[in-house]
């Protein structure tokens, strides 16, 4: 089996499996074994973050969400939606030993104008980023930490 690093965030067990030659984990929001990548690894723990953490609703998170951004077909790495459907939080991943640069964000902010979300994370698993999106103003600013879910989406205000 491989070897990670020991990320920034807190370990979650994940479930892994040899195909092929190929070490393979399963991942949850996709209900399918896909390639233990060392950026695989980091959306596994992430995600598994978001949820245990932060109250990010399983049910309610996607990975690898398919869109067009200037004609051209992408993937997101993970996606949160609000529950009237619409993206709230998307999550750029990389590899603990890529360095987080302006490439990255910019990256993430081409996958914004097609989304529109108020939240966009960068994560190499060691470094996170979080910014929330301005639309009235046309700018962003970084936050300190990744919101919780319920604090940014009132999910318990009617109670």
């Amino acid at each position: 089996m491989m070897d990670f690093p020991k990320l920034n965030i807190p370990y979650s067990p994940i479930k892994v499996k040899e195909e092929d030659g190929i070490v393979k984990v399963y991942d949850p929001l996709r209900d399918k074994l896909v390639a233990l990548t060392p950026e695989e690894f980091v959306r596994q723990q992430f995600s598994a973050w978001l949820q245990n953490s932060y109250h990010y609703p399983k049910s309610l998170m996607a990975n690898e969400v398919g869109l067009h951004v200037n004609g051209m077909k992408k993937r997101c790495d993970s996606v949160v939606f609000n529950r009237d459907g619409k993206p709230l939080l998307i999550v750029e991943y990389k590899a603990p030993d890529v360095k987080i640069t302006q490439d990255t964000f910019d990256q993430i902010v081409r996958y914004n104008l097609t989304l529109h979300a108020k939240y966009l994370v960068v994560s190499n698993g060691l470094d996170h980023y979080c910014c929330i999106i301005d639309y009235t103003n046309n700018n962003y600013h970084f936050i300190p930490a990744i919101p919780d879910y319920l604090d940014i989406t009132g999910a318990f205000s009617e109670n």
